[in-house]
């Protein structure tokens, strides 16, 4: 840790807390991510696939893996997607929940699919396509859907490794991060949520948001209908942040509104900023927020689904 802050200087006050915990910057396991699954995992991408999955999507991990360390584990309390019902929504006039609109295109009754389907038709072609030549395989591997969310779909390329996987029934919560010279164990990024979407052995994976601890996301809320401009904000810990805000719609390789750089710090510090775009009903939003500079582009990240108005 010493030596991590010697090199980097003044970092940031939460980073050296965090690089304690083997820098994984949401350092310890989340709470609610008990059971089975792979630990010290490291996968590396290497063939992305396209933004939108078709019968001939590639595979984007048709590359190597290696074993690291297990991070470091705990028992933080989780904001993002662990419990989205129970997360009240803002009384602003431009986020308003609406639990019924666009429910059959729930994942599991409760989340927002955000990648790489949009919807339950998406789902029942690629598994149609899959039934008959095993076409994209990679929907069916929680760890390669995750790194290709983050690498491909929001365009962190630094971010390339599975730190660790853990599985518990149809949910899957993938530790995503990147290496860096400053220490030998990757550092995580985001814990990225994921979710068996639709029936059948055979149900593809899919992400429905993230697990928020250092840096969270809170609102819009999640599964809010969310219009144009709209307030984005949450909490962080940390020492001279600047935040990137996009709304990423799907189908798109364009954002549909985009902020930067929103400057931010301190303990569980508060941060907010109004972003607008421009999307058409009917499918969901992902708003995204990411913070780095230190060490990487990109160090931390959160991402939550919303629904632009009918």
């Amino acid at each position: 840790v010493r030596a991590v802050v010697s090199r980097l200087g003044v970092f940031r006050v939460g980073a050296v807390r965090l690089a304690v915990a083997g820098f994984g910057v949401l350092g310890p396991v989340l709470a609610g991510c008990g059971g089975a699954g792979e630990s010290g995992a490291t996968a590396t991408v290497s063939s992305p696939p396209a933004a939108t999955p078709s019968a001939g999507s590639p595979d984007p991990t048709a590359g190597t893996a290696t074993p690291t360390g297990t991070p470091s584990t705990g028992t933080p309390a989780a904001t993002g997607t662990s419990d989205p019902t129970g997360t009240p929504a803002p009384t602003t006039s431009d986020q308003r929940p609406d639990p019924g609109e666009g429910r059959e295109a729930l994942v599991a009754g409760h989340y927002q699919p955000l990648w790489p389907f949009s919807g339950p038709e998406e789902v029942a072609a690629w598994q149609r396509a899959h039934r008959e030549n095993g076409t994209g395989a990679w929907h069916l591997d929680a760890r390669r859907t995750a790194l290709a969310f983050t690498r491909d779909y929001l365009g962190f390329a630094e971010i390339d490794q599975a730190v660790k996987t853990v599985i518990d029934g149809r949910h899957a919560r993938v530790h995503v991060g990147f290496r860096s010279e400053e220490v030998r164990r990757p550092l995580v990024a985001a814990v990225v949520h994921l979710v068996r979407y639709g029936s059948g052995e055979d149900a593809p994976w899919e992400v429905v948001g993230t697990d928020d601890t250092s840096f969270t996301l809170t609102r819009p809320s999640y599964g809010a209908s969310a219009g144009s401009p709209m307030t984005v904000g949450g909490r962080i810990t940390g020492v001279d942040e600047s935040i990137r805000i996009q709304v990423l719609r799907p189908g798109s390789d364009d954002p549909a509104g985009e902020v930067c750089c929103v400057p931010a710090g301190g303990e569980d510090a508060p941060w907010s900023a109004r972003v607008s775009y421009a999307a058409a009903p009917g499918r969901t939003l992902t708003v995204v927020a990411s913070t780095g500079g230190h060490v990487a582009t990109v160090e931390r990240f959160a991402v939550t689904g919303v629904r632009p108005p009918s």
